[in-house]
């Protein structure tokens, strides 16, 4: 499927550009192709090296947890959920505290902390796999989870926001985490159907409408706050949370006289080898999106659009801000250049900047989830793991264009 997917990134810019060159007369795009190659090679680098320091810090931390028995723990405390919904994982496996601590890190907005827990999830996930270059349904409803990318605290939005001055940076909190739910509840519907998951089991009932009401009692709490209380709580929760894991993490290892330095040490050269190894997988799936990119293939996606909400005589104010969402499944850093391009042109409290922040918080990059993830541990049959997180991606669009219109229309 990736080689397919691959392939035809690169045979449908081509086209482009042949039509570009013979039929508009723009001698030029094939220096645009040609530059976006490298510039995606470049960019691949430097993803790397944040990656690197970000997985050596976080990979050395989990090995102290794991040392101290912690990952065990939240294996057993999710097994009951855990058995129904990945029934291939087996009772206390580490890959049960693994997925639970990297959803927890997703939930709070913290992507650099969230990348490589799930990369050790991957990797635990993988060592129970029994075809190794194919995604098992375990890895497939994992993955498709973390695309769905469910946020309850979506901070660098806020900050992305503030910077372009807008009045309420936090407007649009409310829309993301309805967007975002959208998506994540469609990844999972679509995964049961794939794989005839149980989800009326009374035990996963249970959890869902446990997180429901969760979710329920944090919007009517934080519905009452003025929104600068609302941005300082979002930033005091997250990074509080984030260093109390840590200090959670140091302080029970040294009870129970883990040595803590040596332990991070040897967690954190771990880090350091196999984020290394990413590269090539990065730089694969990054080129050939900047090909596609360039090509101006995207572009003529969204004048189609334009064209046929025209026609059905629909708002179109919504097309202003498709460029992000279309984007967003190829490339988190392209996303987020497009949502920045349209609060500086169309303003940051326009309707199409509220919306492209919507899209921007409301799905993950799918593409290059699925680049890192899966080529992390050599899987190159992913079955339905595309299909579920691409239907999870248009739910979440969908329900952010509908919100927006209804909170900002």
């Amino acid at each position: 499927m990736l080689n397919a997917i691959w392939l035809g990134f690169f045979l449908v810019a081509f086209a482009s550009a042949l039509w570009q060159w013979l039929g508009l007369g723009d001698a030029e795009v094939f220096s645009r192709l040609v530059t976006a190659l490298f510039d995606m090679a470049k960019l691949s680098v430097e993803i790397i090296l944040v990656l690197v320091g970000t997985m050596t810090l976080w990979l050395g931390f989990l090995a102290i947890a794991e040392k101290a028995g912690l990952i065990r723990l939240l294996a057993r405390l999710l097994d009951p959920l855990f058995r129904r919904l990945l029934p291939e994982v087996p009772s206390g496996h580490p890959a049960a505290g693994h997925i639970t601590m990297n959803f927890a890190a997703n939930v709070l907005g913290l992507d650099n902390a969230a990348t490589p827990i799930g990369l050790k999830a991957m990797h635990a996930l993988q060592s129970l796999n029994p075809s190794k270059d194919t995604a098992s349904n375990a890895q497939i409803l994992f993955l498709v989870l973390n695309s769905s990318s469910l946020t309850l605290l979506p901070v660098t939005i806020f900050m992305y926001r503030a910077q372009q001055g807008a009045s309420d940076p936090t407007a649009v909190f409310l829309p993301i985490l309805l967007a975002t739910s959208a998506s994540s509840l469609v990844g999972l519907l679509s995964v049961a159907l794939m794989q005839r998951l149980k989800l009326w089991d009374p035990v996963v009932l249970a959890w869902l409408a446990g997180v429901a009401l969760g979710m329920g009692l944090l919007l009517s709490t934080l519905a009452g706050m003025s929104a600068q209380a609302l941005a300082a709580t979002s930033t005091l929760v997250g990074n509080l949370t984030l260093f109390g894991i840590i200090i959670g993490f140091l302080g029970i290892a040294a009870l129970r006289r883990v040595n803590v330095y040596e332990t991070f040490i040897e967690g954190a050269r771990e880090g350091f080898s196999f984020t290394v190894s990413l590269l090539p997988y990065l730089v694969a799936m990054l080129v050939a999106i900047g090909v596609l990119r360039a090509s101006g293939v995207l572009d003529a996606g969204l004048d189609g659009i334009r064209w046929l909400a025209e026609a059905f005589g629909w708002d179109t104010r919504f097309i202003d801000a498709l460029p992000t969402a279309l984007m967003k499944p190829l490339s988190g850093s392209g996303a987020r250049a497009m949502m920045i391009e349209t609060m500086n042109t169309h303003g940051v409290d326009s309707f199409a900047a509220l919306l492209a922040a919507t899209f921007q918080g409301s799905t993950e990059t799918t593409f290059y989830v699925i680049a890192v993830y899966f080529g992390a541990v050599g899987i190159r049959r992913i079955r339905h793991g595309l299909g579920c997180a691409l239907l999870a991606d248009l739910a979440g669009m969908l329900t952010a264009i509908w919100v927006c219109y209804w909170f900002f229309g």
